[in-house]
Parts: structure tokens; sequence; C-alpha cells
């Protein structure tokens, strides 16, 4: 029996009986106003992070094109846009290391920070989010949240294997209190505000 096996085990001898719900998440008043595109597109700004309105229906991706027409890798987990690495055939993480642009769609956004949500299965490759050079995340616009507590009560995060919540590219202010984007993982992130495409029934 391994360690991780016998503690585990002994947990689950000890535990009380019984159920034990996990507490309601209050709703708190927000913080920010009814336009939560333009409050959502401020503090991801703060956060070094900046807000793109699609394009044209037969060009949506005209606003973040010189980003995709410069890059020599691009990973695409959308439907919307085919790049040139295939993400459903990486067997390791590391081999996105070379990713220069992963065009991602997060399962919603939160106005009061500026951050958006993603899946195991929006990301098909986990590491990509981090691995890539930048991150270009489609959202659509109804899918943005007032708040923390708003995201919480989505059944996303109960349901997911993997959730996270990106505000920003990677930012780092540990040395001389020197602000720099990019150090420790992707360089910029940008949300291209696209619609979601309806299912068919």
């Amino acid at each position: 029996m391994s360690a991780r096996e016998a503690i585990l085990g002994r947990l689950k001898a000890n535990r009380p009986a019984g159920d034990f719900p996990l507490p309601d998440v209050p709703i708190f008043a927000p913080l920010v106003g009814d336009d939560l595109i333009a409050e959502f597109a401020e503090r991801l700004g703060k956060m070094g992070g900046r807000v793109e309105r699609a394009g044209s229906p037969s060009d949506p991706f005209a606003p973040v094109r010189a980003r995709l027409d410069g890059a020599a890798v691009i990973a695409s987990a959308v439907p919307e846009f085919s790049g040139n690495r295939d993400l459903a055939a990486v067997a390791k993480p590391t081999e996105v290391n070379d990713v220069d642009v992963a065009v991602v769609r997060a399962r919603f956004g939160v106005a009061e920070t500026g951050s958006v949500l993603f899946t195991q299965d929006d990301l098909i490759v986990n590491a990509v989010a981090y691995l890539a050079q930048h991150l270009i995340v489609l959202l659509d616009p109804a899918d943005i949240l007032v708040n923390i507590q708003a995201a919480y009560k989505r059944p996303d995060f109960g349901q997911a294997a993997y959730a996270v919540l990106h505000t920003g590219p990677s930012a780092t202010a540990d040395i001389e209190g020197v602000l720099i984007h990019g150090a420790q993982g992707v360089r910029s992130l940008t949300v291209l505000l696209l619609q979601r495409k309806k299912q068919a029934a």
C-alpha cells in the first residue's frame, strides 16, 4: 500500500457519519454597473489584457488578424478558427511549448474581476493556457456574469474535472516592484467578443 492510499484510507475510516452540505454562497451587492461588457473590459485592461469586438461576419477575427498572421504555430480549441497544431493529437503537455498563439473559448467571463473561466473541455490540453505565447479568448457577451459569486453558482465548477479563472496575461512584480507581463506564462491575453454558435436542435 502506498503512502497516499494509507492516508486516504485513514481519512475515510475516520470521517464523521452524516451528510455535510457545503454552505450556500451568499449574494453580494454588485460592485459594477449595468454595462457588464464595459465593466469587464475596464477590469481586464487593468490586469494587462484587452477586449476586442468581433469583426464582420466574413472575418470575425479581423481585430486580431495581425497576431494570427504573424504566428508560426497556432493551436485552436474552437471550431470557428483552424490552427496548424491539432490539440486533440497532443500526447504530452510539453508538446505545446512551441505554440505562438492559442485560440480558445471561455465558458464565461466575470465583470467584477475581468476574469474568464476555462475547463478541460475548453482547453483540450490544459497546459496550452500557460505555455502558449499569446491567448486569444472567444467570449460571448451574453456569458459575462456580474461577479464571482454568480460564477460560483454556475454548474461549470461542480461538473468540470478542471476549471481555472484567468485574469489577463501572466504577470509578476517580485523583482524591484516592476510589473512584468509574460514572465511565467502567456505574454498577452486578448478577449474577442464573439457570440457562441447555437447548437442545432
